[in-house]
């Protein structure tokens, strides 16, 4: 590490990043008054020292003093203080979500090591007071969005350590009000009054004194609003849809009517508009959004399947793809959904479509499609609504309009717009490309030439209908009119799925793209989306495609495109592991077509294999495991890495793998690093999943693979691992430590999926030893994190464990309602491994409410799916469980073998406290008291001897068994009980 100077040098530059610090100050600052014999001398030393460290460009000497050579942008504290900016505006999900960034950059005090010195107090002082505005700002965003029962106790922690913040204070009492806890509302401010009584001499302001007398007479105003959230991602129209009302209320009343409706029509008609107005107007109607999903990038596929359909509809509708059957799973999250999904560009895959939309509608009964195609899906059903072209008047009122957007002032001669409009055959698309040389032709002038272009144009194209000849002699039109500049850029934009970025187009269709685009904009041929991202209409790709193919330029532009796309996915993966997750979470969403496209069979096969293992982390952080598997198992003779990758991807689908890869010695840094993440996912996938040691092996292995590298991020995940497979044998120091370890490792870098990963070890330590509040302040930070990166997996797994949290605290309701939301979150998501965590809460909950039917059918239901993934640890809480409930029915003997099927299991694991819980069972369902005690006796030991006792909350069933033991034995019960405890099983392997 440098010396303490040189940091202290560092860290006074960059408070001001780019500006010049005199060197002066910096001297003054250094050495605080006891100035070496040659100050400037000892100055430029440092400065030396410090451009070894940050490179000699990065430094930059002037005549007054020094300064670094970095953007503000650059830096954490600027980066901060940008989204504070930008979160200024904005809808609230918006400035929630940009406010999450801006915290997540901190990783701990500002400027700590240099907390004493004068130079950074001002500025430590000013960055805390701007991070606690900050959260606070982020409070009553939240407020805002109707959230209040996690974030009442996240506010109690904040509240505890900024007493006297009053705007902090009140965003905790309305947070308290609304989750039904008045009192602690009405507490917290009494506390206030008393503390600023006792330590200022004063009462709190009025704000705060209003907000008191609010909550005291219940006033409405405090209620939670209630969100008109729009469900939806249409995006927002830029022009006005003219001469289509009739077309409009047409397709709705067929909506209401049934349940697929289809439209229709040729290219440049207007289908998707036409969809995209209709849908719009559902959007009140349906409780559960509606949802566009864009197919026209499955083109690129080669032979698209269902499997690449399913895949699209479940990334847009947000349904993670962590298990068999992603149709089925999509289906069953469908079911009981208001919702009305908008399919567009089928015609490339209308039997897939066909395919996928059956299912959907046969198992969601309030689920409404509405498709675009050039030819019908051919589903019982549908509705087919074959979209025409405009009317002559409105024709003419769509063309006038688009002059005026791309000609103001231009005169419009009645005769010539009639005459255009009747020449195009009333086809939006042609007139509005026509309407873009009304500024340089004038419409008499256009109309002219439009008829003598024609008859050249369509000519001999008497195989195609009319309106398609229309339709491509306007396009042909357009492109001659083009420069050879212009139409290379436009025909290379084809190779895209979905649209590009403004860098993609240039990296793929030359430098030029820069100062081409807007004019093909202008003209109607590209379209312009939020990002700005460019596309081309289907009926314009179509064309370019064929003129790019005519160029001899297809395969160039896809080896382009594949290696460009390959280059993005390799400059995101490290991103994905920081502070920065979301926002390059959220570019690559913008990307997956165009990923999709790239992995297409062409190309070298090496290009691939890379693409598929830099896109690896994004599948698993988005859920896409089911997706990322397919892609990975159709890699020709993969590589160490991508195998890896491949079993752990489909273990977590739920499948089982008959071998772990064994790789090659690594003979380079980036692959023993690739390396080491795949095989500690692996070992993440393996959790209580077969042979315990393989998952431990692998993680170690990784581990020093991480350390010799200096990998902080592998390091951080290598721990978490390790932590939760010592959870699984009880080795309860090794796992606090561990967890610990990676928790603080993974916050000092920012990673939030980090966090709530590593979080899961640690709050599992302080519920094992009875820390339930550290336990659920920990779930509920990670809780937090995951709803802000929509990592919906991790979020159900979060109220599970709060839930179980809950039911140990007694608080039975509130258990089981956490419970049934994590339930439907991961039914909803196909996460089967959610599913199965949420029934077994269920399960528990129910037994201690008496309701033993209802608990055995939810432990029933997972039995096999455990046998098949070989789980002993899931099979020995079952059994456990099933023992526990047929023991509390009186069938001793049925009990006693469940509890027989659980120690089995449990001494497979290797995990004492799982033997001594089927010992507890056993206990309870043993015909000789005496036995029964000493096996109580026995249990007590085991747990005692991994520093575990059962705390209160665990002592349902001890209790329970315990007192009717005393019933029978008296003071024996002590006697046996003792004996047991001095004899406890040698070992609780078999």
């Amino acid at each position: 590490m440098p010396e303490v100077k040189v940091r202290a040098l560092l860290a006074h530059l960059l408070i001001d990043p780019g500006k010049v610090v005199p060197a002066d100050r910096l001297i003054d600052s250094l050495w605080s008054g006891a100035l070496p014999a040659n100050p400037a001398g000892a100055l430029q030393t440092r400065v030396s020292q410090l451009r070894r460290i940050v490179g000699k460009e990065s430094v930059v000497s002037g005549a007054s003093g020094y300064r670094l050579q970095i953007e503000p942008a650059d830096v954490d504290t600027g980066r901060f203080q940008a989204l504070l900016t930008e979160a200024r505006n904005g809808a609230p999900e918006v400035r929630a979500a940009l406010l999450a960034d801006a915290l997540a950059l901190w990783r701990g005090p500002a400027l700590i090591d240099f907390a004493d010195e004068e130079f950074a107090r001002a500025e430590i002082a000013r960055l805390e007071e701007l991070r606690l505005t900050a959260l606070e700002d982020h409070a009553e965003t939240r407020l805002e969005l109707g959230e209040h029962a996690l974030l009442a106790d996240e506010l109690g922690d904040l509240v505890g350590r900024h007493p006297l913040r009053e705007r902090l204070r009140a965003a905790h009492m309305r947070a308290l009000y609304r989750a039904g806890r008045q009192k602690e509302a009405l507490d917290s401010y009494g506390a206030l009054r008393v503390l600023l009584d006792e330590e200022l001499g004063l009462e709190p302001g009025p704000d705060l004194a209003a907000l008191h007398q609010a909550i005291l007479r219940q006033d409405a105003s405090l209620d939670a609003p209630v969100r008109a959230a729009r469900l939806t991602n249409l995006p927002a129209a830029l022009t006005g849809l003219v001469g289509r009302d009739e077309a409009v209320a047409s397709v709705v009343g067929l909506l209401g009517e049934g349940r697929l409706v289809t439209l229709t029509g040729p290219g440049g008609v207007g289908k998707t508009r036409l969809a995209l107005e209709t849908a719009g107007r559902q959007i009140d109607r349906m409780a559960d959004g509606v949802w566009l999903v864009e197919l026209a990038g499955s083109a690129t596929l080669p032979s698209p399947g269902a499997a690449a359909v399913t895949e699209v509809v479940a990334a847009t509708l947000g349904v993670r793809d962590e298990g068999p059957d992603l149709a089925g799973r999509l289906a069953e999250a469908l079911r009981g959904k208001s919702m009305l999904l908008v399919l567009d560009n089928c015609e490339h895959v209308t039997e897939p479509v066909a395919q996928l939309v059956a299912l959907l509608l046969r198992t969601a009964p309030d689920l409404r499609v509405l498709a675009t195609s050039q030819e019908p899906l051919g589903v019982a059903g549908e509705q087919v609504w074959n979209v025409p072209t405009l009317a002559q008047q409105d024709a003419e009122r769509l063309f006038a309009a688009r002059v005026a957007d791309a000609a103001p002032g231009a005169e419009l001669d009645p005769d010539a717009v009639a005459a255009i409009c009747r020449r195009l055959d009333g086809i939006p698309l042609a007139l509005e490309l026509a309407a873009t040389r009304v500024r340089a032709l004038g419409v008499r002038e256009l109309a002219a030439r439009l008829d003598d272009r024609f008859r050249v144009l369509t000519a001999g194209r008497n195989d195609v209908p009319a309106r398609q000849r229309t339709l491509r002699a306007m396009i042909d039109w357009s492109w001659e009119l083009l420069g050879a500049d212009e139409q290379m850029v436009l025909r290379r934009l084809a190779v895209h799925a979905d649209g590009c970025t403004l860098e993609a187009a240039e990296a793929v269709g030359g430098d030029d793209a820069l100062s081409v685009l807007p004019r093909l904009v202008d003209r109607s041929l590209v379209v312009v989306g939020d990002g700005p991202r460019y596309r081309l209409l289907e009926s314009v790709a179509a064309y370019c495609q064929e003129r790019l193919l005519e160029a001899g330029e297809s395969e160039e532009m896809r080896l382009r495109h594949r290696e460009y796309y390959l280059a993005v996915a390799e400059r995101a993966e490290p991103y994905l592991r920081g502070p920065e997750q979301r926002q390059w979470l959220l570019r690559l969403d913008a990307e997956a077509a165009n990923f999709r496209a790239a992995l297409t069979p062409h190309g070298p096969a090496s290009s691939s294999e890379r693409l598929v293992n830099a896109l690896a982390w994004y599948w698993v952080l988005r859920g896409r495991l089911g997706e990322g598997r397919r892609w990975l198992s159709q890699i020709t003779d993969p590589g160490d890495i991508t195998r890896t990758w491949l079993a752990a991807f489909t273990l977590r689908t739920g499948e089982a793998i008959t071998s772990v890869p064994v790789p090659a010695p690594a003979t380079d840094l980036a692959r023993l690093s690739g390396l080491a993440r795949a095989q500690t996912f692996l070992a993440t996938a393996q959790l209580g999943i077969g042979d315990p040691d393989s998952g431990e092996e692998l993680a170690n292995r990784a581990l020093a693979s991480f350390a010799a590298i200096g990998d902080q991020w592998g390091t951080a995940f290598a721990r978490a691992v390790q932590a939760r497979h010592a959870l699984l044998r009880s080795d309860l120091d090794r796992a606090q430590a561990w967890g610990r370890e990676s928790l603080d490792l993974f916050a000092e870098l920012g990673d939030r999926w980090g966090q709530s990963h590593a979080g899961f070890a640690v709050a599992w330590h302080a519920e094992i030893v009875g820390d339930y509040a550290e336990a659920a302040r920990v779930h509920r930070e990670g809780l937090r994190m995951s709803e802000e990166l929509g990592l919906w997996t991790e979020v159900a797994d979060k109220m599970s464990q709060l839930g179980r949290l809950a039911l140990l605290a007694g608080a039975h309701d509130q258990a089981d309602v956490l419970h049934t939301r994590a339930m439907a979150l991961s039914v909803e998501q196909g996460y089967t491994v959610g599913e199965e965590f949420a029934a077994l809460g269920l399960a528990l909950s129910a037994r201690r409410q008496d309701r033993l039917d209802e608990a055995e059918a939810h432990l029933l239901a997972w039995i096999d799916w455990d046998h098949a993934l070989d789980s002993d640890a899931a099979l020995a809480l079952i059994f456990a469980e099933l023992g526990f409930i047929e023991e509390m029915r009186g069938s001793y003997a049925a009990a006693r073998t469940r509890h027989e099927q659980s120690l089995t299991r449990a001494q497979a694991v290797g995990d004492p406290r799982a033997v001594a819980l089927a010992l507890e069972g056993l206990a309870g369902a043993t015909a000789s008291a005496r036995e029964a005690a000493t096996l109580l006796g026995q249990a007590a030991a085991l747990r005692l001897s991994v520093a575990a006792p059962l705390p209160e909350g665990e002592r349902f069933d001890v209790n329970r068994i315990t007192t009717r033991l005393r019933a029978s034995l008296g003071q024996d019960f002590d006697t046996a009980y003792n004996q047991g405890r001095q004899s406890p099983p040698e070992t609780p392997t078999p």
